[in-house]
């Protein structure tokens, strides 16, 4: 997968905000005392089994609602949810990936660096969420060292799901660390606290974006 454009907007909440949310095998990582809810916004492109040659995969616009989490000392990223503008990919992810994907219509809009991006949730059966911004990046790029916040809330290389039955399952995402920067974010929509059982955070976010990495993702595998 190539993940492009991406913003991080990060609110810092108590931990005992999210977890009664994140299931009982894994623990609420936290970052000088907070937990944090981070809705990332992104275009995925050229998503494909590692045996087809580039080029040849699907785009696929995204918007997710996460906490950050850990088990047997591996850190990684819980999902709430995960919107996305792309049927089949919505229902491959829910089959094979087991991730909380919904079917959504997403629009991306660029001006040079500058990106608009609105999602509206059209999964049958689903609450709805809407989300609509506008973000950039400033100034130069960050140094996300190792136990800063910025590494905290972006440098993740493993994300955990729970199936029905109560299994946690877990897949290994490799990719280079994330270029940072401080980002510019005017947004005008988020509904997704809401649409996932949270009331919307008092704390003001921390906004970092990204253009983005090249990824390859292990299968989902039970722990």
């Amino acid at each position: 997968m190539g993940w492009r454009q991406v913003l991080f907007a990060n609110w810092p909440v108590d931990p005992s905000v999210v977890r009664p949310h994140v299931p009982d095998g894994l623990a609420v990582d936290t970052h000088a005392g907070d937990a944090w809810l981070s809705v990332v916004p992104y275009t995925n492109v050229d998503v494909r089994p590692t045996w087809i040659p580039a080029g040849w995969g699907v785009a696929l616009p995204e918007l997710n609602l996460r906490t950050y989490v850990t088990h047997d000392g591996h850190d990684g990223v819980y999902f709430f949810s995960l919107d996305a503008d792309g049927l089949l990919g919505v229902l491959g992810a829910r089959l094979f990936h087991h991730l909380p994907y919904f079917y959504a219509s997403i629009s991306i809009d660029t001006d040079g660096d500058r990106v608009r991006f609105e999602s509206e949730r059209r999964h049958p059966g689903a609450r709805p969420a809407r989300f609509a911004g506008t973000y950039h990046p400033t100034g130069d790029q960050l140094a996300a060292d190792a136990g800063s916040r910025a590494a905290f809330l972006t440098e993740r290389y493993r994300y955990y799901t729970q199936v029905p039955s109560g299994t946690l399952r877990y897949a290994r995402v490799d990719h280079e660390p994330w270029q940072l920067y401080e980002a510019n974010v005017d947004l005008g929509e988020n509904t997704l606290f809401e649409a996932n059982g949270f009331a919307h955070p008092e704390t003001d976010p921390i906004h970092y974006y990204s253009p983005g990495v090249r990824t390859i993702a292990t299968r989902n595998r039970p722990i």
